[in-house]
C-alpha cells in the first residue's frame, strides 16, 4: 500500500461528486489531483463550473476551487496520467456509463463507481465493506477479461439497501428466509434540495423509478458467492420492497420485517448487533465507524435529524426491534444516503481495496 494516492473525481459537479470533494478534502490517504465533468464544464475552474450550484453544507474545498475541469469522456488519457484511481459519479445513460467506466479500467485506472450501471456485471464486485469484503477477490477474474494489469471496476450498492442489509447481514447464520422492507428515502437521493424541488415540501411520492427492483435484487448479489469468474447471487431470502420518497433532506429509513429458519431471541439479535465488527473496523480504515451498528432502545429512535450523521454519517442506526404477527420480527433502521449510501461508502470501499493492495 502506498502512503498517498492521487485520485480523480469523475462527475465532480453533481451532488455526489460534490460530496466526494468534501470527503476527500483532508483525507489521510487520498489526494485529489483531477476533476472531470461534462464538456460544458471542461476548461473552467471547479469554482466557475459549479457556480451557485454548490449543494453541500460545508464550503467548496479551497484546494480544489482552482483545479481545471477535464472532459470526463474526451480527456481520459490526460486524467489517467494524473491519478492512481478515480471515483465515478456521472449523470449519463446506463450504457454510456458502462462504456465510460470500462474505458477508464482498460486505461489501467481502477474505478470506484457510485453508479448503478455495472452492479450486475458478473465479475464486478458490489461491496459494502463491513458486509462482503471477500468479493474483492473477483477483481483478478475481471482484470483477465478486460486484459488489464491494474485497471478494474468496483461498485457500491444502492443507497436504499444500506440500512437494512447491514442490519440483517450478521443474522444470516439463523437462516433468513423472507424479508419485507419499506424504504422512506430522502430527496438528496434524487440529487435535490427543498429549494430545487419545492413540490416535495409537505409531500410524499410513493414511487422511485427502478428503486424497488434494485432493493430486491442487489442484496442477493451482496450476499452471494464467487464461483469461478463470476459472483453468483444467493437464492434466499426472498425479498419484497416498496420505496417511497419523503420530505427529508438526508437519511434513508427502512421498516424491515424478517422471517428465520432458526429464530433467534431479541436479546441474541441485540447482542450480535452490538458486537458486530467488519474488516474495516479490524483494519482501522479512516472512514470506518468505530461502532457500525447502533441500536436505540427508545421507542421514538432513531430519527433522521438526530442520527443520520452518526460517526460522520457512516454508522447504521437501528430501533424498534419487536415480534411481528406475520413475520418473526420487525425493526426500523436509518443510514445517511449520500455518506454511507453514496460517496462515503465508495471512499470506504477504496480504503478497503487500498489496504488489500488492489490499488497499487
Amino acid at each position: 500500500m502506498k502512503e498517498k494516492y492521487n485520485v480523480g473525481i469523475i462527475g465532480a459537479t453533481g451532488m455526489v461528486g460534490q460530496r466526494f470533494a468534501t470527503l476527500l478534502e483532508n483525507h489521510p490517504w487520498f489526494h485529489v489531483t483531477a476533476l472531470a465533468a461534462s464538456p460544458r464544464s471542461a476548461g473552467k475552474t471547479y469554482e466557475e463550473a459549479v457556480g451557485g450550484r454548490w449543494l453541500m453544507d460545508t464550503p467548496m474545498p479551497e484546494s480544489m476551487k482552482n483545479i481545471i475541469i477535464d472532459d470526463a469522456t474526451a480527456d481520459i488519457d490526460k486524467i489517467v496520467a494524473k491519478v492512481d484511481f478515480v471515483f465515478c459519479a456521472v449523470d449519463m445513460k446506463k450504457d454510456e456509463i458502462k462504456a465510460l467506466e470500462e474505458r477508464y479500467a482498460k486505461a489501467e485506472c481502477p474505478v470506484m463507481s457510485n453508479n448503478s450501471a455495472h452492479r450486475f456485471t458478473p465479475d464486478v464486485p458490489m461491496i459494502i465493506p463491513e458486509v462482503n469484503p471477500e468479493h474483492a477477490e473477483i477483481i483478478g477474474a475481471q482484470r483477465k477479461r478486460l486484459g488489464t494489469k491494474r485497471g478494474f471496476i468496483s461498485v457500491k450498492s444502492n443507497c436504499s439497501i444500506q440500512s437494512y442489509v447491514p442490519a440483517l447481514s450478521p443474522l444470516r447464520k439463523f437462516g433468513i428466509t423472507e424479508v419485507l422492507a419499506c424504504t422512506y428515502q430522502a430527496i438528496s437521493g434524487a440529487g435535490k434540495t427543498f429549494e430545487t424541488w419545492p413540490e416535495m415540501v409537505d409531500n410524499l411520492i410513493p414511487f422511485i423509478g427502478g428503486e424497488e427492483e434494485k432493493s430486491e435484487q442487489e442484496p442477493l448479489k451482496v450476499w452471494g458467492h464467487i464461483d469461478g469468474a463470476e459472483i453468483v447471487k444467493c437464492e434466499k431470502p426472498l425479498i419484497t420492497t416498496q420505496c417511497l420518497r419523503v420530505p427529508v433532506s438526508n437519511g434513508h429509513f427502512a421498516a424491515a420485517f424478517v422471517r428465520f429458519e432458526n429464530k433467534p431471541s431479541i436479546e441474541e439479535i441485540k447482542k450480535i448487533w452490538a458486537e458486530y465488527k467488519g474488516e474495516p473496523q479490524a483494519l482501522n480504515l479512516p472512514s470506518a465507524p468505530r461502532q457500525f451498528l447502533n441500536y436505540f432502545e427508545e421507542d421514538n429512535m432513531p430519527q433522521a435529524k438526530l442520527h443520520r450523521n452518526l460517526e460522520g454519517g457512516m454508522a447504521i442506526s437501528i430501533g424498534r426491534l419487536r415480534p411481528d404477527t406475520q413475520y418473526d420480527y420487525k425493526f426500523v433502521c436509518l443510514s445517511h444516503n449520500t455518506l454511507r449510501g453514496a460517496a462515503g461508502g465508495a471512499v470506504e470501499m477504496a480504503e478497503l481495496l487500498a489496504a488489500k493492495g488492489y490499488l497499487d
